[in-house]
């Protein structure tokens, strides 16, 4: 198939105090999330002046894989794009167009199935080429990549890390939690998402011989009566105190790609604070990010995507994903959701 370009898609982020609430409000239009849940996600951002470090990580992820496509091709110019804050996608589409790009294909920084983080995408890049209008170019998105030896290898590495820096003799072990984006039941229920992170969950464990793990989640938002996947992650750490569960944790997102500001507030200021208060040590590992694993990961879905017949790379059991989703495949949820955190 013949590409003419490679287009980035992330949540975006804003990168001043003014833009906080302008993109917050773009994040949750349409959606049951409260005003004062806003407000509240709004504090996290101010904590660290209004600036969300996603703009500048989505910067570092394109420039890593220009320099992976120039050496070992193919070569094929990268642009980049957001849902919810500059550079926004009708626009990258637009420059697009004005640069001869007829078709492109989109590689989109969540590695999950789920609504919000596949299917939505999807349909923002297709409001985006109805906005710019006749000659937009054709985007066809790469698949959902949670279980690429890739980003294995790379989450495998980050963990490692985070291990590897617990403080020495710590009695009573560690325990490795795994984390990921919390969801509305209604929208998990829609897709493999909670399948996909447990296979996740699964091969980093084994790979590292860790045998005391969890899965939990991070970020809820929405209305308070709605269902969300749980356990939350402060109320795990309590109970992993509670119960004597581990005499440390080592905090590890795998449902997030980048150190964006859930990271940055969820787990490095809430859980650790929390952390301290319990006399619980923990460490953080980082996300996949600019891990050259990740990043040859990006070139070999591309390279499998224009070369029909290419090997599909998938560990475990769930193989990999189609190319195309089917028209059922993570639908919304009746409620839909905010994410308002990047």
């Amino acid at each position: 198939m013949n590409y003419e370009a490679i287009l980035i898609v992330s949540f975006g982020g804003p990168e001043a105090r003014e833009d906080v609430i302008p993109f917050l409000e773009n994040v949750l239009r349409g959606r049951s999330v409260p005003r004062e849940r806003m407000m509240a996600v709004a504090d996290h951002y101010y904590h660290f002046g209004g600036i969300s470090p996603i703009n500048q990580q989505s910067r570092a992820l394109v420039a890593a894989l220009e320099v992976e496509l120039s050496e070992n091709g193919p070569k094929l110019p990268v642009y980049w794009g957001n849902r919810n804050w500059h550079p926004l996608l009708a626009g990258t589409l637009r420059q697009m167009k004005q640069d001869g790009v007829r078709r492109a294909l989109a590689f989109v920084t969540s590695a999950f199935s789920s609504y919000s983080g596949c299917r939505q995408y999807r349909e923002d890049i297709a409001r985006a080429r109805n906005e710019v209008g006749a000659g937009a170019p054709e985007v066809d998105k790469l698949r959902v990549f949670f279980n690429h030896p890739g980003f294995i290898a790379a989450t495998e590495d980050r963990v490692r890390e985070a291990l590897q820096a617990v403080p020495a003799g710590i009695p009573g072990g560690v325990q490795v939690v795994y984390t990921a984006h919390s969801i509305p039941v209604s929208m998990a229920a829609t897709s493999d998402y909670v399948r996909q992170l447990e296979e996740v969950r699964r091969l980093i464990s084994e790979r590292l011989t860790v045998t005391n793990d969890a899965l939990v989640y991070q970020s809820r938002s929405g209305a308070p009566g709605q269902p969300w996947l749980e356990p939350d992650i402060l109320d795990h750490l309590r109970d992993v105190k509670a119960r004597n569960l581990a005499s440390a944790a080592v905090l590890a997102p795998i449902g997030i790609i980048s150190d964006h500001m859930e990271v940055l507030y969820d787990l490095d200021v809430e859980a650790r604070q929390l952390c301290e208060s319990l006399g619980l040590p923990m460490v953080r590992a980082k996300t996949a990010g600019v891990h050259p694993s990740f990043i040859t990961m990006i070139r070999e879905l591309i390279v499998e995507r224009m070369k029909p017949g290419s090997e599909r790379r998938a560990l475990g059991t769930l193989g990999p994903r189609e190319d195309v989703c089917a028209e059922d495949c993570c639908s919304a949820p009746q409620q839909p959701a905010g994410r308002p955190g990047a």
